[in-house]
C-alpha cells in the first residue's frame, strides 16, 4: 500500500494546524511549540470558516493556559447561539417530516440535527443553516405545494428545457421569511450526470433518527458515507467540519463489506480513499487495515494531495465571487474526481440542450428536439458574440 502519511501540508496555516491539533487531543495536553505565535484573529477566521466553534469550545475551556479569554468567551457565545439555532431547525424538522408523513410522502433526512445527533449525540455539538430532505421525484409536485401552504416561498428558480432539470440538479431551495428557516428538497443526492443510489433503496436501508418523538428517517449509515464523502469531495474538502463527520462516522462499526460493494458500485472508491487518507492523517482516525488496503491507491493519494490547496487558502465556494485561480482550480479538480465513465458522461451532456440555446432561438415547445443537431451552432453562434464584445 503506498504511504498515506506523505501528504505535503507545510503550507497550511499554523493556525489550523492548532485546529487540528485541539480536535485531536485526548489528554487536554498541546504541542508547546504550536502555542507560540498565533495569530488569534485568524485562529477565529478559521474556526469560523471550517464551521468547528461548537466542537472546539469545549476543548479551549480546557486548555485556557495560553488562550485568550475573550476568544474561549467568543466562541462560547456561538456555541450558545448555534444550540438555539439547532433546536430550532429540530423543531421544524419535526413538523415539517410529521405533516408530509400524513400526506404519505417519505422522506429521508441528510444532514442537519438528524446527523447531529447520530454522529455527536448531541445537538449542539455541529452546525447546521438549513434542513435538507430527499423524496421520490414523482412527489416533487405536491411537496412543493406543501410547502408553500406552510408558509415557504422558492429561493431560486432553474432554467430549464427538455426537463435537463430532472438530472443536471439536484434540490430546489424554499425560505420561510418569518421563521428565517431554509429548506432544500432533493431529488438526487449529487448533481448529474451520474448514477447513483435510487430512492427505493436509500428508504430500504434507512435508519430511524432516536432523538424525535414522531418517527424521522435518515439515510443507513453506509450510504450516509457514500453520500457525505461525495459531497465533501465535490467541496475540496474546503470545510473541516465534513472531515470531521467522516471521521466519527468511520468509528462507529460500519458494514465494511457492504461499504465497499456501495463505493465499487457507483465508481467512488477512489473519493473514499481519500477521505480515509485526509481523514486518518489530519484527524487520526484509526481503520481496518482491509479497508484501507481496498480502497487506497496512488490516485486517492493524488486527490487528496489536491484538496490540501483549500485548506491553505480558506476557500469559500459558496460566496460569489471565487476568485479566478481558485475557479480555474476547482473546475480541474472536479474532473479529476470523476471516473472515467462519469467523465464521458459528463462530455456527452455538453451535446444536450441548455436553457441558454432557448434563450438564443426560442422555439414553441413542441419543437424543442431541434435544439439537438442546433445545439452546436448555437454554442458557437454565442462564443463569437461573446468574444465580439469582448
Amino acid at each position: 500500500m503506498d504511504n498515506i502519511n506523505s501528504l505535503k501540508v507545510d503550507h497550511m496555516p499554523r493556525e489550523l494546524t492548532l485546529i487540528l491539533e485541539l480536535i485531536n487531543q485526548q489528554d487536554n495536553s498541546v504541542n508547546s511549540k504550536l502555542k507560540e505565535d498565533i495569530n488569534w484573529d485568524l485562529f477565529v477566521d478559521l474556526v469560523m470558516h471550517h464551521r468547528l466553534y461548537p466542537l472546539l469550545y469545549s476543548k479551549l475551556k480546557k486548555v485556557n493556559d495560553f488562550v485568550p479569554l475573550d476568544v474561549i468567551q467568543m466562541m462560547g457565545g456561538y456555541y450558545k447561539r448555534n444550540t438555539f439555532q439547532m433546536l430550532h431547525l429540530c423543531g421544524e424538522m419535526e413538523r415539517v417530516n410529521e405533516i408530509f408523513s400524513i400526506k404519505g410522502i417519505p422522506l429521508l433526512f441528510l444532514k442537519g440535527p438528524v446527523i447531529s445527533q447520530s454522529l455527536y449525540g448531541n445537538l449542539s455539538l455541529r452546525t447546521s443553516s438549513d434542513i435538507d430532505f430527499l423524496i421520490p421525484i414523482d412527489e416533487l409536485k405536491e411537496a412543493e405545494q406543501i410547502l408553500v401552504e406552510l408558509g415557504y416561498e422558492k429561493d431560486d428558480y432553474i432554467d430549464t428545457v427538455l426537463e435537463d432539470w430532472r438530472w443536471r440538479h439536484h434540490h430546489v431551495t424554499y425560505f420561510h421569511l418569518q421563521k428565517g428557516i431554509k429548506l432544500e428538497i432533493h431529488w438526487r443526492l449529487h448533481p448529474g450526470p451520474g448514477k447513483e443510489q435510487s430512492f427505493q433503496e436509500l428508504w430500504e436501508r434507512k435508519q430511524i433518527s432516536s432523538y424525535t418523538r414522531y418517527p424521522v428517517y435518515m439515510l443507513g449509515n453506509e450510504d450516509l458515507f457514500l453520500f457525505l464523502v461525495s459531497h465533501g469531495a465535490r467541496h475540496g474538502w474546503s470545510r473541516l467540519r465534513w472531515l470531521v463527520d467522516i471521521h466519527i462516522l468511520l468509528q462507529k462499526g460500519l458494514d465494511w463489506i457492504g461499504l465497499y460493494q456501495l463505493l465499487k458500485q457507483y465508481q467512488v472508491k477512489h473519493i473514499g480513499g481519500q477521505a480515509i487518507i485526509l481523514s486518518q492523517q489530519l484527524l487520526q482516525t484509526r481503520l481496518p487495515r482491509d479497508l484501507k488496503s481496498a480502497l487506497i491507491n496512488k490516485r486517492s493519494i493524488k486527490l487528496a494531495q489536491e484538496s490540501i490547496f483549500y485548506l491553505e487558502r480558506m476557500v469559500n465556494l459558496h460566496t460569489d465571487p471565487v476568485p479566478e485561480e481558485v475557479s480555474i482550480y476547482h473546475k480541474r479538480y472536479l474532473f479529476s474526481l470523476m471516473s472515467y465513465q462519469q467523465k464521458l458522461l459528463f462530455i456527452l451532456s455538453f451535446l444536450y440542450p441548455y436553457p441558454e440555446d432557448a434563450q438564443t432561438l426560442p422555439l414553441p415547445k413542441p419543437l424543442h428536439f431541434l435544439y439537438f443537431p442546433l445545439r452546436p451552432f448555437l454554442w458557437a453562434w454565442r462564443k463569437t458574440r461573446k468574444h465580439a464584445v469582448s
